[in-house]
């Protein structure tokens, strides 16, 4: 995007500086502290900075003068006032706020110099960062400490590991590349510890809905054995929890079509019609069971942070070189049963590998595990998967749950199931 005219970006730094300090502002009285900032000192920092730039935007030598006077009075200011301690007894001066005067001081060069994005972007996530203090030292109190440890790994595999790997394939019976592989994991693995974080950490407590969502996000199929289980043992939560199972699997759909998009557009193009079909249909299903059951009164039991142990974190270690494991055999077998049966064997691999995790079956099609793959075919072995994988869900309710609880939810695990199906081959008939 080129940059705004001159007159565009002169209104865009004072448009963002006063935003900037209304909200710097407001934050601050409602703490009743008194801080250097606010609605009008931010437009001004902003002008001044933005003018200054002008006057020398080869050498930035005005704007770094300007710099130097603001952080001298800034440190001046604070010297004086660094030992005050406020009425909760913690220091009454932090960085946030010399921080804040800077980055508006600087939203007047930014905004002329960059693209509207780059000055928009920068206010926008100040202002977010300024205003959600509590809610953030809220979470971070709440985060352990061996989860910092995981995510500094999965990093380390991110940023070290997957530059390093070949792109080019190291066996003839598979075009896949190392690349390819961890890729594919850390794809799933990042859309799995996504959902992980926000169903342990962010979840309304008591939102058992929410939890089923974000639990079929992270793994369908892992997230039907607890609430099957749930329902079977305590009576009070039943309706929550076979809501809760039809729920998981209509957002599994969605996860599918975001797995896909990932590296394979076209394919997912060819699955979106079907897979947002069978997502609503799941979750109409789903609404209207609850709605036709639910009771006036709320049940004391929800299905909440105490419904059951969280799943295993999906970012440890062992767990993401299983998933790479599983991937480059399920690799394997689909180029040896395509080449052996040719598409019709690819199906009923698809339709074995549904009772045990699809993913790495989802993947090794969109990834070219299985190339050369029509797309058409590579969809309905997908949908196969699918189906075959819901039918081993409705199986799990049953045993879990007891027949009594199950026969509803299992009843539209299987109806899903036949609609992929019907998808399926629709797709590779047409």
């Amino acid at each position: 995007m080129a940059n705004l005219p001159p007159i565009a970006g002169f209104l865009l730094l004072l448009g963002l500086g006063f935003f900037f300090g209304l909200a710097f502002e407001e934050f601050h009285a409602q703490g009743r502290q008194a801080r250097p900032g606010g609605v009008r000192t931010f437009p001004l920092l902003a002008l001044a900075g933005g003018l200054l730039y002008r006057l020398d935007p080869a050498h930035l030598l005005p704007l770094s003068v300007g710099l130097l006077v603001l952080g001298a009075w800034l440190t001046c200011y604070y010297w004086r006032h660094v030992e005050e301690i406020d009425p909760e007894g913690r220091p009454n001066v932090g960085l946030v706020v010399p921080i804040c005067n800077i980055l508006a001081y600087l939203l007047g060069p930014v905004a002329l110099a960059e693209p509207p994005w780059m000055a928009i972007g920068v206010a926008v996530v100040a202002v977010l960062l300024l205003t959600a203090r509590e809610r953030l030292h809220t979470v971070a109190r709440r985060i352990e400490i061996g989860e910092f440890v995981t995510a500094g790994k999965f990093l380390i595999l991110t940023g070290l590991v997957l530059p390093f790997l070949p792109n080019e394939a190291v066996t003839r019976f598979t075009e896949l590349t190392p690349h390819q592989v961890w890729l594919a994991v850390l794809a799933v693995c990042t859309l799995s510890y996504a959902s992980y974080l926000l169903q342990r950490y962010l979840a309304p407590p008591g939102g058992g809905l929410w939890v089923a969502v974000l639990g079929g996000l992270y793994s369908s199929t892992a997230t039907t054995v607890v609430l099957a289980r749930r329902a079977g043992a305590e009576p009070t939560a039943r309706l929550q929890a076979q809501t809760g199972i039809m729920l998981a699997t209509a957002i599994m759909y969605l996860r599918m079509l975001i797995i896909v998009a990932l590296f394979d557009l076209p394919l997912a193009a060819a699955l979106a019609p079907a897979l947002l079909a069978l997502a609503l249909v799941g979750l109409a299903l789903a609404a209207l069971w609850y709605r036709t059951h639910a009771t006036p009164t709320p049940t004391p039991t929800t299905l909440g942070a105490a419904s059951g142990p969280l799943p295993a974190n999906p970012l440890e270690l062992s767990t993401a070189f299983i998933f790479a494991a599983l991937f480059v055999v399920i690799s394997l077998a689909s180029a040896w049963v395509r080449g052996a049966f040719g598409e019709s064997g690819l199906f009923g691999l698809a339709a074995i590998v549904g009772f045990t995790d699809i993913d790495p079956f989802v993947l090794n099609i969109a990834a070219g595990g299985a190339a050369p793959l029509p797309v058409a075919a590579g969809a309905a072995a997908i949908l196969v998967a699918a189906a075959s994988n819901n039918v081993l869900k409705a199986a799990y309710t049953a045993a879990f749950a007891g027949w009594r609880a199950a026969v509803s939810p299992a009843a539209v695990l299987v109806i899903l199931a036949l609609g992929s199906l019907g998808a399926a081959w629709w797709i590779a008939a047409g």
